[in-house]
């Protein structure tokens, strides 16, 4: 079979889609472990990303071009969304951040967000001149903070922080000046004492309080990291087994396959195990760098390499919350955990980068501003 030739026939980057289908694979295959071999559960699953891939396939078939003529209405619905939670959103312990569609589905408006935030930056970024002048960089800030604090009051600390960090990736790949940074640090500092006292709920704040020492409150904050290192440190070299984790199939591993579940990999398939899973992830994550560094525009680099770091950061933060090096702030495990309005947006944000490789030579630097 000519690959590059069923690459053009497809727009589908071959290496991209081969490592996520194979991420995905894995996941439902801890995740029927994690779940104490609920098989409806894993089938739900299987349809979401089966959707997820579907969708990413259809995203890559649409040029650049269209994503960024898209972008701002993508982004006006995505807050519309986020403001509908304010008032009809369903809650479930103790936040209130999905939108439920004639009870057949839920769907949480902050993972659109995710695509939409880094669509919304590239375009206007691209729109002159680089670096971007502190102008520029004013409605950059707005276009983030407005989600941003959207997203907080849900209360979901741990999407907020990402959404932001995903908005600061695409304007560091634009190259704003180090001058800005050190004055946009100076005032993240100074900010915290507030958002200590008004931003964060006492839960959010306890969970902080006992990154450094979880034993001093074990039964509660402190039960989470403790039971994940745990673990983890059982798993030894090459773990105990598919099905054989004692802290995840007796419950001790508490959300164990939803964002704890990269300590179930661990206990179940040790050390050699979490080196493939991570592998797997810097394979992924490469290749979109690689996808961003040859386009031939600006808008395109931006949202193709924002969307790529964006990744790469989610997966170092539950690793790093669940092996107890940050705090507990409710993230999944990309690709891997069980969710489906995460699984499909994280893949139609691929089929983005798959649109930004495949229509590289349509997509010309005129076609950008």
């Amino acid at each position: 079979m000519n690959l590059p030739r069923l690459r053009l026939r497809a727009r589908l980057d071959i290496p991209l889609s081969l490592s996520l289908t194979a991420l995905c694979a894995g996941g439902l295959f801890v995740l029927y472990s994690a779940t104490g071999q609920d098989l409806r559960i894993v089938v739900g699953q299987f349809i979401r990303a089966l959707i997820g891939l579907l969708a990413m396939a259809a995203i890559a078939q649409f040029s650049p071009h269209h994503l960024r003529r898209w972008s701002p209405l993508i982004y006006a619905f995505g807050l519309i969304l986020l403001v509908t939670v304010i008032f009809f959103g369903a809650q479930a312990k103790g936040a209130q951040r999905w939108l439920e569609f004639a009870g057949l589905f839920r769907f949480q408006p902050a993972e659109l967000m995710k695509l939409a935030l880094p669509l919304m930056l590239a375009r206007l970024l691209s729109m002159s001149f680089l670096p971007p002048s502190l102008s520029r960089l004013g409605l950059c800030v707005a276009l983030i903070a407005i989600p941003f604090v959207l997203i907080l009051q849900q209360p979901d600390l741990g999407t907020s922080l990402m959404l932001l960090i995903s908005g600061l990736f695409v304007v560091f790949l634009a190259g704003m000046q180090w001058r800005y940074w050190l004055g946009l640090a100076a005032a993240a500092v100074a900010s915290l004492p507030a958002l200590w006292h008004f931003a964060l709920h006492d839960y959010q704040r306890r969970r902080i309080a006992t990154l450094l020492d979880p034993e001093s409150d074990p039964l509660n904050a402190g039960w989470h990291t403790i039971q994940a290192k745990i673990a983890i440190g059982s798993g030894g070299a090459y773990g105990k087994g598919w099905l054989n984790g004692t802290q995840s199939q007796l419950e001790f591993l508490p959300e164990r396959h939803t964002d704890f579940i990269f300590a179930v990999i661990g206990e179940e398939f040790g050390f050699g195990g979490l080196v493939v899973l991570i592998a797997l992830y810097l394979v992924i994550t490469g290749r979109g760098l690689y996808i961003a560094a040859n386009t031939q525009d600006t808008f395109s680099r931006l949202l193709a390499g924002g969307i790529s770091l964006t990744f790469f950061a989610y997966v170092f933060v539950n690793i790093g919350m669940v092996s107890g090096i940050l705090p507990v702030v409710g993230l999944p495990l990309p690709l891997v955990s069980y969710g489906g309005s995460s699984m499909v947006t994280l893949l139609i944000g691929f089929g983005m980068i798959m649109s930004v490789h495949t229509h590289k030579n349509l997509f010309r630097h005129g076609d950008s501003v």
